[in-house]
This record gives C-alpha cells, sequence and structure tokens, in this order.
C-alpha cells in the first residue's frame, strides 16, 4: 500500500469513532483530509471544531456542522495526526502551523485520537520542532532559543510567527519544559503521552491501535 493508501485505512477508522450527538475536534493536515473526506460520506450528526481555516473550510464544503470553540467547553473526541510518534506516546506535531489550536484541542477532549502512517513511527523524537513564536520581541526570543529558524510561511491562524527548533535533544520533556519556560514561545509542537488516548497507524494492510502509557 502507499502512504496515502494508509492514509485513508486510519482516517476510515478513526472516522467510525465519530458518533450522533458528539462534540469533535478535527486537525489539520494531510492525514486529517483524508478523515474529512471520510465523515464527507458518513454524513455524522455532530458538532465539529477545526483547528484552522483550511480545515474548517473543507469540513464545511463537505457538509459537516463546525462551529466556533468558544461555544463549546469541551469535546467528546479530538482526532489529529502527527509529523513523529515515539514508542513511548510523545508526539511531534504541527508542521502545518496550528499546533497551538491543535493542543488546546487535544487537551479540551475526553479521548485525543492519533492517525498516522507507517513513516511516523520514530525510535526516537528528533528535530525540527515546531514553534509559534510572539513577533513582539522575536530577535530576543529567537537568541534564547539558539538553535531556531523561522519558517518562510504565512502566520499561524493567531497571527504569530512560525519557526522550528533545530537542536539536538534527547528528552522531550525536558526540551518541552525548556520551550515553555522560554519567553515569547507562544506553542511548541511536543506533545506528551498524557495528551493521548490511542494511537492508531497503518502499515501496509495493518491497522494498529496502541495506548500510550501513562494516557488519561
Amino acid at each position: 500500500m502507499s502512504v496515502d493508501e494508509e492514509k485513508r485505512a486510519v482516517a476510515e477508522r478513526a472516522a467510525e469513532l465519530v458518533e450522533s450527538g458528539m462534540r469533535v475536534g478535527l486537525g489539520t493536515g494531510t492525514t486529517v483530509a483524508f478523515l474529512l473526506e471520510a465523515l464527507g460520506h458518513l454524513k455524522p450528526d455532530a458538532r465539529f471544531v477545526a483547528t484552522s481555516p483550511q480545515t474548517e473550510a473543507v469540513a464545511r464544503q463537505l457538509g459537516l456542522r463546525v462551529e466556533s470553540f468558544g461555544e463549546i467547553d469541551a469535546l467528546d473526541l479530538a482526532i489529529d495526526g502527527a509529523d513523529q510518534i515515539a514508542p513511548d506516546g510523545w508526539l511531534v506535531k504541527g508542521r502545518g502551523g496550528a499546533h497551538l489550536r491543535e493542543k488546546i484541542v487535544a487537551g479540551a477532549a475526553r479521548r485525543f485520537v492519533v492517525i498516522a502512517d507507517s513513516t511516523k513511527p520514530v525510535t526516537s523524537l528528533h528535530a525540527p520542532v515546531p514553534l509559534e513564536l510572539s513577533a513582539f520581541g522575536l530577535a530576543s526570543t529567537l537568541r534564547h532559543l539558539e538553535t531556531a529558524r523561522v519558517r518562510d510561511a504565512p502566520p499561524s491562524p493567531d497571527g504569530g510567527v512560525l519557526a522550528d527548533f533545530l537542536g539536538e535533544f534527547s528528552d522531550p520533556m525536558e526540551l518541552a519544559q525548556r520551550l515553555s519556560s522560554t519567553p515569547g514561545v507562544v506553542a511548541h509542537g511536543l506533545f506528551a503521552p498524557s495528551l493521548v488516548t490511542e494511537i492508531i497507524v497503518a502499515t501496509g494492510k495493518t491497522v494498529s491501535v496502541s495506548v500510550p502509557g501513562g494516557s488519561r
């Protein structure tokens, strides 16, 4: 199977988790594009929150009921992709530039499901780690980070500057704490296993489900 076929397989599996009456968060990225297509066919009677304008636009075109997250205080389910998945459940996310919203949605969901193709599991996480930075004091923030580079990309959905941390690291928790404590870093793309309920990965024709250690 091709990578796109794997993405379609996990997306269709995840779409079946959406039930009538649910409040569901939708992520951003190429795997989520297949999820939206699957949901468009199923047309579940659910309320959706989108993490990016792109996801919202496609979801509406497909006839899904998309609402502002300001109108919903909690989610039953959130589904999103990942850029890297470590064996212990740590994730790197955010190549699509919406990792702040993705983290907020994941944290608000009772069940956060990650969907991925066979290229996403890694033996250990590595750079680049996506960042969203404040435009105010940007040069100072970059100096404190030392090994970060601003992307040649439009701002995030909330107006932040998109960048990537490019340094080496062995402990994602330590790096996450360092990034979170750096003034000017609005969000980073390291997602802890405690946020993740299930990880669905397609490897060829096999679709497997795992539960990260320490998951809620």
